[in-house]
């Protein structure tokens, strides 16, 4: 059972992101607070659900949340201060457009850089543990998936309206026989050097 809140009575923001581990695309971050005596039966962390699951959820959270909002970070600036940096980058994104002030995030996973005043704590696998944080999970999923289907139509070789940008042997194989995009993130090793062993 997912917990509602960390503190009562508190606005919190639960934050997290989707993309780290890509090759190509840019990472999205989502910053959701919800109502304190939220509930909703299929709310769960985005790697629990079907895809279908996830995208009959996103207009509810839409609905429901106090304030939601998506961050976005090109691949261009990850290459140039980092996945970690960026993912953090995403979030700080999110909330800075979220309506309503939060008093506190709560972030998945264990590193963050503190945004302007408001405190935050980490949470280690928190998409598992709050109703916030599952439905960053399901909105950053969700619009991650819809722009890496757009970048398929313009780049069908890559597959990515299937891996949706991350390291399968496909992509790999495909990066060997087709190069890069400017969507692929040039400082991640893109291609498998084992693969070079078997040609």
């Amino acid at each position: 059972m997912l917990l509602p809140y960390m503190e009562s009575g508190r606005i919190e923001a639960g934050c997290d992101e989707a993309g780290r581990g890509c090759l190509s695309g840019a990472v999205f971050a989502a910053a959701v607070i919800l109502p304190q005596d939220y509930y909703h039966p299929l709310l769960n962390d985005s790697k629990q659900l079907s895809e279908k699951q996830r995208y009959a959820l996103r207009p509810i959270i839409e609905q429901d949340a106090l304030a939601w909002a998506v961050g976005i970070v090109s691949p261009q600036e990850i290459d140039q201060i980092n996945i970690l940096n960026a993912s953090i980058l995403a979030m700080h994104r999110a909330v800075e457009q979220l309506s309503l002030t939060p008093q506190h995030l709560l972030i998945d996973g264990n590193r963050f850089k503190p945004y302007k005043e408001i405190p935050h704590t980490c949470v280690i696998k928190g998409d598992g543990k709050y109703l916030s944080i599952a439905a960053a999970s399901i909105l950053a999923k969700t619009y991650r998936d819809d722009y890496m289907l757009q970048l398929h139509k313009q780049h069908p070789q890559y597959a990515w309206d299937k891996n949706k940008g991350y390291p399968t042997k496909e992509h790999r194989h495909a990066i060997e026989l087709y190069g890069t995009t400017p969507y692929h993130r040039q400082s991640f090793r893109l291609t498998d050097p084992q693969l070079k062993l078997f040609e």
